[in-house]
């Protein structure tokens, strides 16, 4: 009876153990028989076990040699297993030899004899044990032999087909023998190799080595190629970007040169001369385009030179008389108005070829100074004064300049006026009347405070200011309040009075330099109409800058107080609403 060292079944024969080996555990499933992997094919077992248990495949073909020519006579058969029982009784005794230790004469019982039997039976009892386990042994290699007989064929050469005993001899054939053919060659080999100095291939044959290397050539010439061509794009376009830089810089510094410019020339700073060069140029155009006649311009060029050496307007632009004349109107027509307040008399000053687009402010100086000079109660500061030209207004505030007054002012105009066509506004009308002793106050209403950026706290003001009790008043009052700068961005204005309304709404009338001369007489006549007082009149929807300042007097500086206001002055402040 055999059994089945895998899983215990017996069968009678050997080949009944074959079959049930085949059936039971080859075809269902394949399990290596040294180390029990299983889960694969029979071609994957197989290459598993040339790999992982070459040796152990070794001795098993070994032994399945010795057991083949065990079966082919019986005389041979006979003879091994003899030898084979010799070997066992030699591995018995070997076996006793070791498994027991050497007798002393300490161990010797004290008769000094030996127990011969039970040492013969416990040596009998191990070397049964140990003949069964080598049978069993025998028995299993020989299974184990004709199954790998079946299973596994001899190696043939992949390259010449010469067929080996073993994968090693194989290996060894196919290292020797086609060593040229494998991708490492043998390092005992005496063939020549060249290693490629640029990436450490390995060569057998020189002009290999040389074409390769030439590759390498090839390809580091035109990688070098392609660089310079990127490097080349690369400059280019740094060139590119470079240039459309400087341009937008040249461009943004042209652009900034021009606005500084433009903002000289707005301001009177571009040195192109002042009042004189002016008037002259403007007339010198007006005698090219016919519309002046030479000896006009001779005569103006002398009536200019004289009133500049003396320092006092010609008074060519001024028109006096307008607000008696006022008065006379609203006196007996306007029935439209309730009330209408007006300052002291004050001349209306134009501008002229001198100072056209850039005089508003001195012009309004000359309206408000000409209404002081007409009121008794500045007499005293003003006594021996005539209404200026405008290069002595200039000549004015830089003298005030000088004894300290607004020092950032004249710091931002270079302390330079005359010679220039420098604008001026609500700080210079106040650094120049302080100077002269009178006293006003700068008031700025720096928002909107109605709808739709109006102001209608400045109506409000200027209202307060002119009238002190309205109700019971006359339709028509001439106050002693003298005239109001009033200044907004771009330009300036003189206030002469205020009208309210039946419907209690406000309209100031006002003085503006840019309106000729000839349109001013007509409020002169004896039958003035309401459409000539249009040109003045401006209601709180036809003030809509963003900012407005005036200038309002108040009296006369003692030297004290202009000492303070002087002081004061060193930083500017204004009465800010709301």
């Amino acid at each position: 009876m055999l059994s089945c060292d895998i899983c215990g079944e017996t069968v009678t024969s050997e080949p009944d153990m074959k079959a049930h080996l085949l059936i039971v555990h080859m075809e269902n499933e394949v399990i290596c028989p040294f180390c029990k992997l299983s889960g694969v094919n029979y071609d994957e077992m197989c290459f598993h076990i040339e790999t992982a248990h070459f040796e152990q495949n070794e001795l098993e073909r070994n032994l399945e040699r010795v057991n083949t020519r065990q079966y082919e006579t019986s005389d041979n058969r006979e003879d091994n297993t003899l030898q084979c029982r010799m070997e066992i009784n030699s591995s018995i005794h070997s076996a006793g030899a070791s498994n027991h230790p050497k007798i002393s004469a300490q161990s010797l019982p004290k008769d000094g004899t030996l127990n011969h039997k039970a040492f013969y039976s416990e040596n009998l009892t191990e070397s049964r044990k140990f003949l069964k386990s080598k049978e069993k042994q025998c028995d299993l290699s020989k299974i184990k032999g004709s199954i790998y007989e079946t299973m596994y064929s001899p190696p043939d050469c992949p390259f010449c087909g010469k067929i080996e005993d073993c994968n090693q001899d194989m290996e060894t054939h196919v290292k020797t023998k086609h060593a040229n053919l494998l991708d490492t060659p043998l390092e005992d080999c005496d063939q020549p190799l060249y290693d490629c100095p640029m990436c450490g291939l390995i060569c057998t044959n020189y002009h290999i080595l040389q074409e390769h290397v030439d590759l390498h050539l090839e390809e580091s010439s035109f990688g070098q190629g392609m660089d310079r061509v990127q490097c080349s794009k690369d400059l280019e376009l740094a060139h590119q970007l470079q240039q459309e830089e400087d341009r937008k810089r040249s461009e943004e510094s042209r652009q900034e040169m021009e606005e500084f410019q433009k903002l000289q020339r707005q301001y009177g700073l571009d040195n192109s001369g002042g009042y004189k060069q002016q008037q002259l140029r403007n007339m010198e155009k007006e005698v090219n385009r016919g519309r002046m006649h030479p000896s006009e311009f001779h005569r103006r060029k002398a009536d200019m030179m004289e009133s500049l050496a003396i320092g006092i307007d010609d008074g060519k632009t001024k028109t006096s008389g307008i607000i008696e004349a006022l008065y006379r109107y609203y006196q007996n027509a306007a029935t439209d108005v309730r009330h209408v307040w007006l300052s002291t008399a004050v001349d209306h000053f134009q501008s002229s070829f001198g100072d056209r687009g850039w005089g508003c402010g001195y012009r309004n100086f000359q309206m408000l100074l000409s209404s002081l000079l007409q009121n008794d109660a500045y007499g005293d500061c003003l006594k021996g004064m005539s209404v200026p030209c405008i290069p002595k207004i200039q000549s004015m505030i830089e003298d005030a300049w000088k004894e300290g007054f607004d020092p950032q002012g004249a710091s931002q105009l270079n302390n330079k006026l005359q010679g220039t066509k420098a604008w001026i506004g609500a700080c210079e009308v106040y650094t120049l009347l302080t100077s002269l002793r009178v006293k006003c106050h700068i008031i700025d209403f720096h928002k909107s405070t109605g709808p739709l950026g109006t102001h209608p706290r400045l109506f409000e003001w200027i209202l307060k200011y002119y009238s002190s009790e309205r109700e019971g008043s006359p339709k028509v009052v001439c106050t002693s309040k003298p005239p109001i700068y009033l200044q907004h961005q771009g330009h300036s204005r003189t206030v002469v009075g205020i009208e309210e309304r039946k419907n209690r709404t406000l309209c100031l009338l006002i003085f503006d330099p840019g309106c000729p001369s000839q349109e001013m007489q007509k409020l002169l006549k004896q039958d003035m109409e309401a459409s000539n007082l249009k040109q003045l009149r401006r209601f709180v929807g036809n003030l809509k800058h963003k900012q407005y300042q005036i200038v309002a007097v108040e009296g006369v500086l003692t030297s004290e107080e202009k000492v303070a206001r002087k002081q004061a002055s060193q930083v500017f402040t204004a009465e800010k609403i709301p």
